[in-house]
């Protein structure tokens, strides 16, 4: 079974819908009809700095730009050393570092909710932190919010997310930033991303940050979804992981295998893009243990501060630790969206949660899951692979079209306690070539990923 949500990420926005409908500020009544595309609301913005141009227009303290194939940021002359004490070790050590500031980018959604996301390589011996700072609609700026602190391995630092970060408007949880109260109609209209990146001092070792970006979104409230007009019958040739396989293993883990739905479904698509890792690479994971590279997805993806496998945008991070690989977090509006992406080749990982009856076939319930959507049936129903299946065999399932659409989509539900709670409005992760086809660089650009 999948891994309840963790409190810490959601529940401002779990209060804010009590909120709501204690208030009578329930839903409309759905439309069930089939949605006109054409006349969809924007309600997501992506953006991204990935060129080398972009690197330059940025502040830099510290970095250069770096140009070639593949354009990213490492540290230049290092602006000085600073002490980092590690929350979860206890270790304190010098680093060097360098900054650099995004320059503001002026949301076309203003947002009620944010997250950033990024590829970077980090050898040993260095990490990377990411800041962001918006401005409010009333004028007023917030804070510096830590959105995460991250290095490929965990020899170093331990990488985590920074919780007890407020100020009395918004407030990050995990992995997003959100508005405290959306129904004051406070939003964030833009916002700059900062990299710190440190490195051992006296070395010439270097992170080198090749996509940092983040998408807002004002996505309302909403128990139900319009339909979409199936479109699309393909399925894409994905590797299938269960995550049950590796109940009780590595429980440092967040507890081992039944809560590792976000690695696995990582994995799947790792994989399905050519990813691979080396023996050598795998040797720390129990000889005895099948499909060691998803053990290997949970440790390098787990969050010490969340306590769990399931940060988003660390998943995105460690797919990006694979060669040729980007992989971004984002919201899409529609399945519309999932299938333009199918048939460009682009397998899909959403995030969703549900009632043990509003998915038939599932066989369970959860406050928080993952699961790879890798094409659609003749007749538009989803075929994904559902990490929480009892063996690889048996994870390909085929969901009913309406019932996956609004169990992702909507942003309110209720538990099985009968009480309101939060969806995730859509999110889901995106991974794929550094390099892609120009067919692939369409179907990213008209989910609003460049």
């Amino acid at each position: 079974m999948s891994r309840a949500e963790q409190p810490s990420r959601r529940a401002v926005l779990a209060a804010a819908v009590a909120a709501a409908v204690v208030s009578g500020a329930g839903p409309a009544a759905a439309d069930t009809g089939a949605a006109d595309a054409d006349q969809a609301p924007t309600l997501v913005d992506y953006h991204a700095w990935t060129t080398y141009d972009d690197w330059c227009r940025g502040t830099a303290r510290g970095t250069r730009a770096v140009p070639g194939s593949r354009p990213g940021l490492a540290v230049g002359a290092a602006l000085g050393s600073v002490d980092y004490t590690d929350p979860h070790t206890g270790r304190t050590a010098a680093w060097e570092y360098g900054t650099w500031t995004s320059p503001v980018h002026k949301l076309a959604v203003p947002a009620t909710e944010a997250i950033a996301s990024w590829n970077a390589y980090t050898p040993a011996g260095t990490w990377i932190q990411v800041e962001l700072r918006g401005t409010y609609s009333d004028g007023t700026d917030t804070p510096w919010y830590v959105m995460g602190r991250w290095a490929a391995g965990d020899q170093d630092i331990k990488r985590t997310s920074v919780d007890d970060q407020k100020d009395g408007k918004s407030a990050v949880w995990t992995d997003t930033f959100a508005i405290d109260d959306a129904t004051t109609g406070l939003r964030l209209a833009s916002y700059r991303l900062r990299l710190t990146l440190y490195r051992t001092p006296g070395t010439k070792l270097t992170p080198v940050v090749w996509r940092l970006g983040a998408m807002g979104s004002d996505v309302p409230d909403r128990f139900t979804v319009p339909a979409s007009v199936p479109g699309l019958a393909q399925e894409l040739i994905v590797p299938r992981y269960s995550q049950e396989i590796h109940i009780g293993q590595y429980p440092e883990y967040d507890n081992g295998g039944e809560a590792w739905c976000s690695p696995t479904s990582s994995q799947m698509i790792i994989e399905y893009w050519g990813g691979r890792l080396t023996p050598e690479q795998l040797a720390w994971v129990d000889p005895s243990y099948a499909d060691p590279q998803v053990d290997n997805a949970a440790r390098f993806t787990y969050d010490y501060q969340y306590k769990g496998c399931g940060n988003w945008p660390f998943n995105a991070a460690y797919a990006a630790t694979y060669q040729d690989l980007q992989g971004v977090v984002t919201r899409l509006g529609s399945l519309t969206d999932l299938e333009t992406l199918i048939a460009a080749g682009i397998p899909a990982i959403t995030s969703q949660s549900f009632l043990s009856g509003e998915l038939t076939g599932a066989g369970y319930g959860t406050s928080g899951h993952l699961m790879t959507v890798i094409g659609f049936t003749a007749a538009g129903d989803v075929i994904a692979n559902d990490p929480n299946s009892p063996s690889d065999p048996t994870v390909r399932r085929v969901y009913q079209r309406r019932e996956f659409e609004n169990i992702w989509l909507r942003t309110k539900r209720y538990n099985a306690s009968g009480n309101v709670s939060s969806g995730t409005g859509g999110v889901c992760y995106l991974y794929f070539p550094a390099r892609p086809t120009a067919r692939q660089r369409t179907a990213l650009a008209a989910v609003g990923v460049r």
